[in-house]
């Protein structure tokens, strides 16, 4: 019985949502400290210079989405309801907008050498000699961003009711009116003892009159009545 009581708060928790998302903040931190381009350049004066440009330079949304994710993981144990799937509309669509320069580096339609050039603040007589792209950390960026997706449309497929905190950390009153509501329906009577005795009430007392504060004790009549 203990066991059941345990285990049904979890399960109203979207942890295949959840895990895709900490998957995602992973890829998403991983991609943004590792190297997108090798830039060599040179000015005519002296040596050819070497650049490296992180994916923190080269899409700078990459650690504050990381780290709007965790927050998000958090967030997502305190909202429930028609909250949860607006919570997924906005992640399905971050999920799709943080792929596009993943995508583009992948398709070569990113004018490397420019954009790097202009990242990589090169003085003004500078030329760019060479651009060099690692694929890698796109296709994670790209895998972290259909996590994302995949995360944002099964919070969309979660009913109504689920999420949010578990009675099991609701307020006292709550509690004890659903363990009240729950006496009177047709529960197991092992599952409305413990839920009764957890929300604090006397599963034995059937008197719904409240006690008073008068003297219980019957009224002596003066002498000579």
């Amino acid at each position: 019985m203990t066991g059941d009581t345990e285990v049904r708060p979890r399960r109203a928790q979207p942890l295949f949502a959840i895990g895709l998302m900490a998957l995602a903040a992973a890829g998403l931190w991983v991609a943004s400290r590792a190297t997108w381009v090798d830039l060599t350049s040179a000015d005519g004066l002296g040596a050819p210079q070497a650049h490296r440009l992180s994916g923190e330079t080269w899409f700078g949304l990459l650690t504050p989405a990381a780290l709007v994710l965790l927050a998000a993981i958090a967030a997502l144990f305190a909202i429930r309801g028609a909250l949860v799937r607006v919570f997924g509309v906005v992640l399905t669509l971050a999920g799709l907008a943080v792929a596009v320069p993943a995508v583009a580096l992948l398709a070569g339609t990113a004018a490397v050498a420019d954009r790097a050039g202009r990242l990589a603040e090169l003085p003004a007589r500078a030329q760019v000699t060479a651009a060099t792209t690692h694929t890698w950390p796109a296709v994670v960026t790209c895998l972290a961003a259909g996590c994302m997706v995949l995360a944002g449309l099964a919070l969309l497929r979660r009913p109504a009711a689920a999420g949010g905190l578990s009675a099991r950390y609701a307020a006292p009153g709550p509690r004890r009116d659903d363990a009240v509501r729950r006496a009177g329906e047709s529960a197991p009577p092992e599952r409305v003892l413990w839920d009764a005795l957890d929300a604090g009430t006397d599963p034995t007392d059937h008197d719904p009159t409240p006690p008073t504060t008068l003297d219980s004790h019957p009224a002596v009549p003066p002498d000579g009545q």
